[in-house]
């Protein structure tokens, strides 16, 4: 049992008082795979086609749980992995990148030698940005619950069921997670299950706009920005701004700044208590930020200009937060504070 806990307390990366199972991707895959059995067993033709998906991520969520159980498996390897599972859904389920909306490029995708690396690299892209905001309790579930919601929103617009089923019941199990997960932090989500949560949510959002030529690719785009700008952003600091490698853990991300600097507290920075109340309130902040691209796309996911100039704004947005509260000039109504209370 002590194998499935996360006991480093001490990594840059670690804010919990204890030492905690990082098991929640094996309750979530179990649940996502209980639900496509009942939708088959209501819906067979939908609930075949989830089961397929499901299917084409399990190499992804295995290579994760077994890191979680043994500790022993490579970042490079689970990578490796997850491309795989992406090949596979790229021929099993026909979830490949074949046009983005610009005309000089999609011409192009229709050859496979350049639609395969691609969709590739941004299915499995995704997976490793869901793997990396998940650093707080509540943090990357509900940010891939607001994700899942809006697609299954816009699948059913455009009578898509299969992706709005499939939406759903992920949707099912990563609350029940979420209720263990925030705000004290009972379980983890650990790598299993963020590897599966962003494979599922890359190759949802390409079969969404692949199987229907009404959905813009920046609908996509602006839907995922929040992981996949945070993690491309990462690498650019890390690689070129502190000339380190981009694999390298640090304490720097947009989610750990908002942690550090303005969830502040006074007294009690270690108590296991205090520590875990910071912990819960700091993915609230990271909640709202998400929102300002999931309702945009929600709203205008078939508008394509409309949609490259939210992309342009959150982008501006998290660079412009990123840089004042890296430089302690934090707006003050964005900080929290607590104080001690006297006793009586």
């Amino acid at each position: 049992m002590k194998k499935m806990l996360d006991h480093d307390l001490a990594s840059v990366q670690k804010i919990h008082a204890r030492p905690v199972p990082r098991i929640g991707g094996l309750a979530i895959y179990a649940a996502t795979f209980t639900g496509t059995a009942v939708t088959f067993w209501r819906t067979p033709e939908v609930g075949a086609w989830v089961f397929l998906l499901v299917l084409c991520a399990s190499l992804a969520f295995g290579c994760g749980i077994v890191e979680d159980f043994t500790k022993q498996v490579s970042a490079f390897r689970r990578l490796l992995l997850t491309m795989i599972s992406v090949v596979i859904g790229y021929y099993v389920m026909d979830a490949k990148i074949v046009r983005i909306d610009i005309p000089l490029v999609d011409g192009w995708l229709k050859y496979a030698w350049i639609a395969l690396p691609l969709t590739v690299l941004a299915v499995s892209g995704i997976a490793n940005a869901i793997n990396i905001i998940d650093g707080f309790n509540g943090l990357a579930s509900v940010v891939s619950i607001f994700m899942l919601l809006s697609m299954a929103y816009v699948a059913f617009l455009v009578g898509d069921f299969h992706i709005m089923a499939a939406c759903l019941i992920l949707i099912g199990a990563i609350a029940g997670f979420f209720v263990w997960n925030y705000p004290n932090g009972l379980i983890f989500l650990g790598d299993g299950g963020a590897y599966f949560i962003g494979f599922m949510l890359g190759e949802l959002a390409v079969l969404l706009v692949v199987r229907n030529k009404d959905v813009s690719a920046w609908y996509a785009v602006l839907l995922m920005i929040y992981p996949v700008f945070e993690t491309i952003f990462s690498i650019y600091r890390r690689k070129f701004i502190r000339g380190v490698s981009p694999g390298l853990p640090d304490g720097i991300h947009l989610h750990m700044l908002v942690f550090k600097r303005l969830v502040r507290w006074t007294i009690g920075k270690r108590d296991a208590h205090a520590l875990t109340r910071r912990n819960s309130l700091t993915a609230p902040y990271l909640w709202l930020l998400s929102l300002t691209a999931v309702i945009p796309a929600t709203l205008f996911w078939r508008y394509q200009w409309v949609l490259v100039a939210f992309s342009l704004l959150f982008i501006a947005t998290y660079v412009w937060l990123y840089t004042q509260i890296v430089r302690f000039k934090s707006p003050q109504w964005m900080i929290l504070r607590q104080r001690l209370r006297k006793k009586k």
